[in-house]
């Protein structure tokens, strides 16, 4: 049993999880599985919204969830996350990297110089020349990652991952899977942390 973390980068929420991820690895002994998906995917398949869409007209709604996410970037020290200036931001781009680099096995190494990039210093990173030279700068092969972006087996990777979540039962990001057990929101982490406890 290995827990599950399907991500996309244009999800603030799937950064804040990622960065409280190794805590529960490191109580647990579990190690996560990260799998790249498209948010934009997930949302057409399942008549999804992002929720400055679906909840923007709800008084007190969006407020709520501002609090919220303070508080949790709080109790967990997220001093680093910055809103991203260019917000939404379309990461076809970078998740095709992504999938790439997860048949490659470079994935952890791209995901910190991505999320970094996305959630923390707030560059634009729907524009290919910014994700090359934050990938250059990152120490890693900007030009080979780029181009390794665009072949066929990353893009089949990206669209079967995608739709292999919408099967399981996701309809946004970020969703967590234990044995046969899916949970939505950073929020449920505790639930996550509780259920891979509960199948050692």
């Amino acid at each position: 049993m290995q827990p599950e973390f399907l991500f996309d980068f244009a999800s603030p929420n799937a950064y804040l999880a990622h960065k409280v991820i190794p805590q529960i690895e490191a109580r647990t002994g579990a190690k996560f599985r990260y799998t790249p998906v498209l948010l934009g995917g997930i949302f057409k398949a399942t008549g999804n919204q992002a929720p400055m869409i679906a909840f923007g007209n709800i008084r007190n709604k969006m407020d709520y969830e501002m609090l919220e996410t303070r508080r949790f970037i709080a109790r967990h020290g997220l001093d680093a996350f910055r809103m991203n200036p260019h917000f939404p931001v379309n990461t076809l781009l970078l998740m095709r990297i992504a999938a790439s680099a997860e048949i490659d096995g470079g994935l952890p190494a791209y995901m910190e110089v991505a999320y970094r990039h996305m959630w923390e210093l707030g560059s634009n990173m729907s524009d290919p020349a910014v994700v090359h030279a934050a990938l250059k700068e990152g120490g890693l092969d900007a030009d080979r990652l780029l181009a390794r972006a665009q072949e066929q087996d990353a893009k089949d990777r990206l669209m079967a991952s995608t739709s292999d979540a919408v099967e399981r039962g996701a309809f946004g990001i970020p969703t967590f899977v234990v044995g046969a057990e899916i949970f939505f929101g950073k929020n449920t982490l505790r639930d996550v942390e509780e259920e891979i406890v509960a199948r050692s």
